[in-house]
């Protein structure tokens, strides 16, 4: 991990610096006494520490005034455009829902209600599972304003439904989040990255590999390449519950993920020796976990073949595989875009710098892909008709 400058990055003021003292007291005290924790442990209460985690405490995430924007944030032609996917995929199921994880800030679900609402495609329920009760409260609010009368159609989760369902389970940036596992090379020799106390502060400290992780390793093809000592990288464990959740949730259906990320080839290759790990605070990237834990955002990049495979473990067939932009212009987004634009000048002009960073190779367009999985479903899927690229993965 390389050394970051931290007089680029603005101090927080004194109530968040007190609210990160108490989360890194809470982990400290759990790290002395097991000796030392699993990056993924430390990732889990850095993010979701009850009342003190970065998406368990009241903070602002979204948008200008927060830490980063999502594709949702950028335009509403991102969610129409998954709306007409979900609107293909509803018509073939009998009394469908949509299963939203992690709505944010709620812009998405009004966006892609409201247009299904014009499309009269609206499911019977719409469903969003949420693990902050201030991001929960913001949602309630702007649905209930845009959408009044469906409004008793939305309900908010805390666990999964017991019951299989017919559904479109959407997941835009959920996967990045999921906590993981670091490991480096040290003398050709896989070590997992624990985090221990060092001079009473959180630091890195290595130890051999568990089986466990060992023959993750194996099965994912984790640093089989060419590199040298000091390679650093990750492993996502919690995929394989997390998928095999929704797998027991759908009977029929399709799960679309959004996120950023590579194939199993890129993931590993020799030129991302430092991992894809990366904190995000007040639209500042950098990669130091330990700076201001519950303040800043942790993320690491999607290994798309080990969701493919453990998704197929899991009894899920995939439906297709691409861009952020490939799917974007599938779903029709050239005709959203048509009925969108008008003759004025400024409008046109934000609409286009909107469409250029959804689509553009040096936005958002290459670097997020999109992953259909599904089960019981025959139909081709209009979202990855304009290309496919599943035999990449």
């Amino acid at each position: 991990m390389s050394a970051i400058d931290h007089q680029a990055l603005p101090e927080p003021p004194a109530d968040l610096s007190e609210h990160s003292a108490r989360l890194v007291h809470t982990i400290i005290a759990e790290t002395a006494l097991a000796g030392a924790i699993s990056f993924a442990r430390y990732m889990q209460m850095a993010l979701y520490e009850p009342g003190l985690g970065y998406y368990s405490a009241g903070l602002r995430k979204f948008g200008p005034g927060g830490d980063f924007i999502t594709a949702p944030e950028v335009s509403s032609l991102y969610s129409r455009a998954v709306a007409n996917q979900c609107r293909q995929i509803l018509a073939a199921l009998h009394e469908p829902v949509i299963l939203e994880f992690g709505a944010g800030s709620g812009r998405m679900a009004a966006d892609l209600l409201t247009h299904l609402a014009g499309l009269r495609s609206l499911p019977r329920n719409y469903l969003i599972m949420e693990t902050s009760a201030d991001l929960r409260q913001r949602q309630q609010q702007r649905l209930s304003e845009a959408l009044p009368d469906y409004y008793p159609n939305i309900i908010w989760l805390d666990t999964l439904p017991e019951e299989p369902l017919d559904a479109v389970i959407v997941a835009n940036e959920v996967l990045d989040a999921l906590p993981v596992h670091r490991v480096t090379l040290k003398d050709g020799i896989v070590h997992e990255q624990m985090v221990s106390i060092s001079d009473g502060s959180l630091a890195f400290a290595g130890r051999e590999l568990s089986s466990t992780l060992n023959e993750y390793c194996r099965l994912h093809d984790v640093i089989n390449c060419d590199c040298d000592d000091g390679y650093t990288t990750e492993l996502h464990t919690g995929y394989a519950p997390w998928l095999g959740s929704l797998s027991a949730l759908l009977r029929r259906g399709v799960i679309l993920l959004v996120d950023y990320g590579y194939t199993g080839a890129e993931y590993y290759s020799p030129e991302r020796r430092a991992g894809t790990l990366l904190c995000h605070y007040r639209h500042r990237v950098h990669d130091d976990p330990f700076w201001y834990p519950g303040l800043q955002d942790i993320t690491s990049s999607v290994n798309f073949s080990a969701v493919n495979t453990i998704a197929q473990q899991c009894g899920l067939d995939l439906l297709g595989y691409t861009t952020q932009a490939g799917f974007l212009l599938g779903s029709g987004l050239d005709q959203l875009y048509a009925e969108q634009v008008c003759n004025d000048d400024i409008d046109r002009y934000r609409l286009n710098q909107e469409v250029r960073t959804l689509t553009m190779p040096d936005a958002m367009g290459e670097r997020f892909q999109v992953m259909a999985l599904g089960r019981g479903m025959d139909l081709p899927l209009q979202g990855f008709s304009f290309t496919d690229l599943s035999h990449r993965l």
